[in-house]
């Protein structure tokens, strides 16, 4: 109502009265506020049980600047605008904000995405790759993959995906990039240390992950490379464990160099074949000081001589592996120092954390420790031997001869063995 309308009420009542009754409603409606006020900062009742205690009344009040810019966006800017847009870009700006490459948020197509890689399996350009010191490193090219066609080694830095720049911060926005429907073609920019950047056209194709291979590198010692933990990682593990086995071997060296991580569970299945049953492999305490352990379930070569390769690209769950053999003193580590990621994700989805819409978060949850109490975050696993691996050889085809690392384990075996 405009001001000359109150005057016009003021008038027909009395201008004494109308001021005395004007200020008895002002002051009704400031203790009124009040009270309210007082309400939602104390506790307000939601249905029947459910309340807000004034820290969350406290956190609702922070984020009304965040409606207040969306109020303002509506009403002033000039084109169009997606809501479904606008709140992805809000929460993805929200989890960026935390400078933690590992907590992302995931639209439908992100998280379709991430499920395919769980999988083992999906359609893009064939590579994994890693965010250190805020760059997207390749940590390994799948054999016969697109990538691989087109001349990309582990090592290079991925710095412009499909005409957009991107950081270590953006590793799921750029794996997401890279991936689409076969036969479609991505403009990458890549950079290599010998020689600078260049730019290949790839074409996407169906990429299939095994995630275990194995061979017999002579009559006694076995060999098994494992490029990920995903779902199924250890029965496929177990699986090619008891074929060399039945081909006789005696010893077996471990490959997880260029490794990235995975599942948690799948690398405490695949560990617990070395170490005795109900022995700790690994704990993880949250920010509540919750801890958890996961304990040994025993498995089929307690007591194999083993050696396991490592390098830089060796992180997280292959971290987990590491650490827990090397302090039970029941593996040689050969090669370079480990990655360093001594944290835990969790994946908020459908559980009662998600969303519900095929969205989801996922999140740093926890810090894990080795057997011994060490936590290695930032600080990576050194080997027992190290071994170099020469820069000259990562541009070039891989010949297992010249491989250094790999040699000098069959060398340990062999005296293992005597």
């Amino acid at each position: 109502m405009s001001i000359n309308g109150k005057e016009e009420i003021e008038e027909k009542k009395g201008l004494k009265g109308g001021k005395i009754s004007w200020i008895a409603i002002i002051v009704l409606i400031v203790i009124l506020s009040n009270m309210v006020t007082y309400i939602l900062a104390t506790k307000f009742p939601v249905g029947d049980s459910a309340v807000i205690s004034k820290e969350e009344y406290n956190d609702l009040m922070q984020f009304s600047k965040l409606f207040t810019v969306k109020d303002n966006i509506e009403r002033f800017y000039d084109g169009e605008i997606n809501q479904d847009v606008l709140v992805d870009g809000a929460i993805k700006g929200m989890t960026s904000s935390l400078e933690d490459p590992y907590t992302v948020y995931m639209n439908n197509e992100d998280y379709k995405t991430f499920v395919e890689g769980v999988e083992g399996k999906y359609e893009g350009i064939g590579l994994q790759v890693k965010a250190e010191d805020n760059i997207i490193v390749i940590v390994t090219v799948f054999e016969d993959s697109p990538a691989s066609k087109a001349g990309v080694i582990a090592g290079d830095t991925i710095v412009n995906v499909a005409g957009t720049d991107v950081t270590g911060d953006e590793l799921d926005k750029a794996v997401s990039l890279m991936r689409g429907e076969k036969g479609t073609e991505v403009e990458v920019t890549f950079n290599r240390k010998s020689t600078g950047p260049y730019t290949v056209k790839i074409k996407r194709d169906a990429i299939k992950i095994d995630t275990v291979t194995s061979e017999m590198i002579d009559d006694s010692i076995g060999l098994i490379r494992i490029s990920v933990f995903e779902n199924e990682t250890s029965k496929e593990f177990e699986e090619h464990l008891k074929n060399l086995e039945a081909q006789g071997m005696k010893g077996l060296v471990l490959d997880l160099r260029g490794n990235p991580g995975g599942w948690l569970h799948e690398c405490v299945n695949v560990v617990s074949n070395f170490v005795p049953k109900d022995d700790l492999i690994v704990s993880t305490i949250d920010k509540y000081e919750k801890k958890e352990i996961e304990n040994s379930k025993g498995g089929l070569a307690i007591g194999m001589p083993l050696v396991v390769l490592i390098d830089g690209g060796s992180a997280s769950a292959s971290e987990i592996f590491a650490g827990a053999v090397r302090d039970y003193k029941i593996a040689t580590l050969i090669g370079e120092k480990s990655f360093g990621k001594g944290i835990v994700q969790s994946v908020l989805d459908k559980n009662i954390y998600g969303f519900g819409d095929g969205t989801a978060l996922k999140v740093t949850t926890s810090k894990y420790y080795t057997p011994n109490g060490e936590n290695i975050h930032k600080i990576g696993i050194a080997p027992d031997i190290e071994v170099v691996y020469p820069d000259e050889l990562r541009t070039q085809e891989y010949d297992r001869s010249k491989d250094p690392q790999f040699q000098k384990a069959v060398d340990v075996m062999k005296d293992k063995l005597k």
